[in-house]
C-alpha cells in the first residue's frame, strides 16, 4: 500500500495517557500509582531536541529493518527525510507504519504511526529551515529522487530506566 501524502496538518488533539500494556510480572501499576503518568508536555522537548532517531520499518519480505535518521520536531509532526531508493525509503513506499526510537535506553522515548509524504510547500520550507538550523545542513526538498516524511502518530511510550515502571506511560493519538 503507497504512502499517503500528507497535507497541512489540522490542530493536533491532546493525547490520552494510560499505561502501558505489559506482561503482569513488569509490575505496570495504576495510573495514579508509583510516580503516576508523564505529561506529554515533558516527552515533547525531548523529541525535539534528540539528534539521532532510530527508525524501524518493514522490508518487503516481512522482516525488520532499522536505521538511525535525523529528523525534527516540527507542527506537532516528527519529520525526517531519505532518498527514495534507500531500503528505508523503498519500504515506507510499500509499508507506511514505524517505529522512532531515541537512543537512550535509561530515557525511553518510542513513537509509532504511520508516515505520509510531505507535499504540503509551507511544511516542506519549516522542515527545511528546522532541519537546517538544528544540523547545520540544507536538506533538499526540491530534489525528486528525495522524500519528506511526516510521522502522525498513533501510539507513543516513555520512561525513566531508573523509575521504572512507577512512570511508565503510553498515549493514544
Amino acid at each position: 500500500m503507497p504512502t499517503k501524502k500528507h497535507q497541512p496538518a489540522d490542530n493536533a488533539a491532546q493525547p490520552r495517557s494510560d499505561r502501558p500494556s505489559m506482561p503482569r510480572e513488569y509490575g505496570i501499576q495504576g495510573p495514579k500509582k508509583g510516580s503516576g503518568l508523564i505529561p506529554w508536555e515533558r516527552v515533547v522537548p525531548k523529541i525535539a531536541a534528540a539528534r539521532n532517531y532510530w527508525i524501524g520499518s518493514t522490508r518487503p519480505d516481512g522482516r525488520p529493518h532499522a536505521m538511525p535518521v535525523w529528523g525534527v520536531w516540527v507542527h506537532e509532526l516528527f519529520l525526517f527525510s531519505t532518498s527514495r531508493s534507500s531500503r528505508k525509503g523503498r519500504n515506507l513506499a510499500q509499508q507506511p507504519a514505524i517505529v522512532v526510537h531515541l537512543e537512550s535506553g535509561d530515557d525511553v522515548v518510542i513513537l509509532e504511526g504511520a508516515v505520509r509524504e510531505v507535499i504540503d510547500p509551507v511544511l516542506l520550507a519549516a522542515f527545511a529551515e528546522a532541519y537546517k538550523a538544528k544540523y547545520q545542513f540544507p536538506p533538499d526538498t526540491a530534489d525528486p529522487k528525495n522524500v519528506t516524511y511526516a510521522l502522525h502518530l498513533q501510539l507513543a511510550f516513555a520512561w525513566l530506566e531508573s523509575d521504572f515502571p512507577g512512570g511508565a506511560t503510553r498515549w493514544q493519538f
